[in-house]
């Protein structure tokens, strides 16, 4: 098409390419051109209304409220429709680069109104139009699978069964004979006995006519047959089971073993767990952070969100770790104490989507003479995790550094909070995000410390001031650093950094971003609509960075955070600068809230 075909360009901006073919014409046919120089003032607050819908085709325009700049409309973006439904003017649209723009008329654009999918786009929210703005494109060649679609539909046959009074020997019998590894048995409430339970009954000397209820699990976990594909997925990752019973109402109408959720991809997680189980020494890690970028890209391919992927990410990484710790006791023997290794950063808070530097630390329950078999412990393990594609931390902030008795991490904690100097808040901002992965070590005290920070009041304020030196561009700056953006710095950070103080404030003991802004509206510190839009904000701007590193990887290159504008669709820069005006607009408010500047 032509570079300045209005009528193409029309049907690929949104929503318009929407609209039903004769509603599409109609609109084509009312399309007219306008021109506006540098320093038009197209409308201003309170004066008299737009009276067309404008379709930016060259150029720039600025709105602004009070001489403040709100927000900078580029190439792409779709503007009066607010004075055309409110039937007034309330913000001031300035000309900040020669315009060119498509316009439709009032008249006409009420008329378009009558396509839904066509009005919902203009009555919806920011949260509800981030929700569709990404696009999914391919980033690389793997394999795209339908996720979304029920779990029930993988079931070839009804579940097998056995009397509550069977034998190992008849439910041994009945998989033989219908060449299935498990069976229900027929229990109030139902059991099920698996292939597995057979091989540990023989590792301890148990004979056939030993009763099946001996040896079975019960009551049974099941998903409902409704339940997405992916969502299986995340049970079996979840709950460490290798068979899935699926329920319609009370009814179990199947049981699926992980062989069969295998069948759906062969880069899923299922597949991914299968193969860290068969690790057989360290000689098979390398490789492994390569397998987890197919399997997000796949995913995401897929139309997976990007928060279920990192999902995903963290449960194969944290059974990968345990395997590593495993063979570290094995080589040094059995821990002289319980002890807790735990991760903090993106994997803490289970918002890792491809495997970035270490972020962890080991806890122990002995003493001086015990720090010798941990310290060779941890060198194992953060080794081991470098092989398997974790890069060594930048800071040190890895379990070969940071390990030492629990009393000491209390202490630690202790002080962070009672002497919130910058050091202190850096640390608390990494570690307060901790998650334990394996070991015996009971962490409570711990999880005491950061609970006291709920009523540490300029703990939380210095937190959050800290926070707030994570902040999102303007649009207009946007543009005076040529275009870039680090997706990381300048949009994600912003939004998990200030988080952790909102959580921390009600009490709160999530780590995972989103579910700290659940814990913010619970406890009547954030409103559920600042919530919505924060939360699609964030999954946008995850989903958006995870699919330009992939894109990335898939071409050679290193991934990195930052961005260029101008490769983006102009919807996807349209709801990147929404996404970002409505983070600043929230850190005005925290600023408020915790009164920052004042510690």
């Amino acid at each position: 098409m032509s570079a300045l075909d209005p009528i193409a360009f029309l049907r690929a901006t949104p929503p318009f390419g929407d609209l039903s073919p004769p509603l599409f014409e109609r609109a084509a046919r009312s399309l007219d051109i306008g021109f506006f120089p540098a320093g038009t003032r197209l409308v201003e607050s309170g004066g008299t209304p737009l009276q067309h819908i404008y379709v930016i085709r060259k150029g720039a325009v600025r709105l602004e409220r009070g001489g403040q700049t709100l927000q900078l409309l580029e190439e792409g973006e779709v503007f009066g429709y607010t004075s055309l439904l409110a039937k007034k003017a309330t913000l001031d649209a300035i000309v900040e680069e020669d315009l060119l723009a498509y316009r439709i008329p009032g008249a006409e654009f009420e008329q378009l109104l009558a396509d839904a999918r066509f009005a919902r786009h203009f009555a919806a929210g920011l949260a509800e139009r981030l929700k569709h703005s990404l696009e999914r494109t391919h980033v690389a060649t793997f394999q795209s699978d339908h996720l979304g679609l029920a779990i029930e539909t993988l079931i070839r046959r009804p579940p097998v069964r056995v009397p509550a009074g069977a034998t190992v020997g008849d439910a041994a019998r009945a998989m033989r004979d219908h060449r299935v590894s498990s069976v229900l048995v027929d229990t109030s409430p139902p059991g099920i006995v698996t292939d597995r339970d057979f091989r540990n009954m023989l590792a301890e000397g148990l004979g056939p006519a030993t009763p099946v209820t001996a040896i079975y699990s019960a009551p049974l976990k099941t998903v409902p047959g409704r339940t997405a594909i992916y969502e299986a997925w995340q049970a079996v990752l979840e709950q460490g089971i290798h068979h899935l019973p699926i329920a319609r109402g009370d009814e179990i109408v199947g049981v699926l073993s992980s062989s069969d959720l295998l069948k759906t991809t062969a880069q899923g997680p299922p597949a991914m767990l299968r193969n860290l189980e068969k690790l057989a020494s360290r000689d098979a890690l390398p490789g492994y952070g390569a397998r987890v970028s197919e399997m997000a890209s796949s995913l995401l391919a897929g139309g997976l969100d990007a928060t279920v992927i990192a999902g995903f990410v963290a449960r194969l990484n944290d059974a990968l770790l345990v395997r590593i710790l495993r063979w570290a006791e094995a080589d040094l023997g059995s821990p002289p104490a319980p002890y807790a290794w735990i991760a903090f950063g993106s994997e803490g808070r289970m918002e890792q989507t491809l495997l970035t530097d270490q972020d962890n630390a080991l806890v122990h329950g002995g003493g001086a003479a015990e720090d010798e078999y941990f310290g060779a412990l941890a060198e194992r393990a953060n080794t081991d995790l470098e092989s398997a594609g974790y890069p060594r931390c930048a800071g040190g902030y890895m379990a070969r550094s940071w390990r030492g008795p629990l009393a000491e991490w209390e202490d630690r904690f202790n002080g962070w909070v009672d002497n919130p100097k910058p050091q202190a808040l850096l640390w608390a901002a990494i570690f307060f995000d901790f998650r334990k992965v394996h070991g015996a070590l009971d962490l409570a005290p711990l999880e005491a410390v950061i609970a006291r920070a709920a009523k540490a009041r300029v703990f939380l304020s210095c937190m959050a001031q800290a926070a707030l030196e994570f902040r999102p561009p303007p649009s207009l700056f946007l543009r005076l650093q040529g275009g870039q953006i680090d997706l990381k710095l300048q949009g994600i950070s912003p939004i998990v950094f200030l988080a952790r103080p909102y959580a921390l404030e009600v009490g709160s003991t999530a780590r995972n971003t989103l579910e700290r802004f659940d814990a913010a509206v619970a406890g009547g510190l954030m409103s559920a609509n600042v919530r919505a839009t924060l939360r699609e904000a964030y999954r946008f701007l995850l989903g958006l960075r995870l699919r330009e590193q992939l894109r990335m990887i898939s071409e050679g290159e290193l991934p990195v955070n930052t961005v260029a504008l101008s490769g983006l669709s102009s919807i996807e820069r349209s709801r990147l600068k929404d996404s970002l005006r409505h983070v600043r607009d929230w850190q005005d408010k925290a600023a408020y809230h915790y009164r920052t500047g004042l510690y």
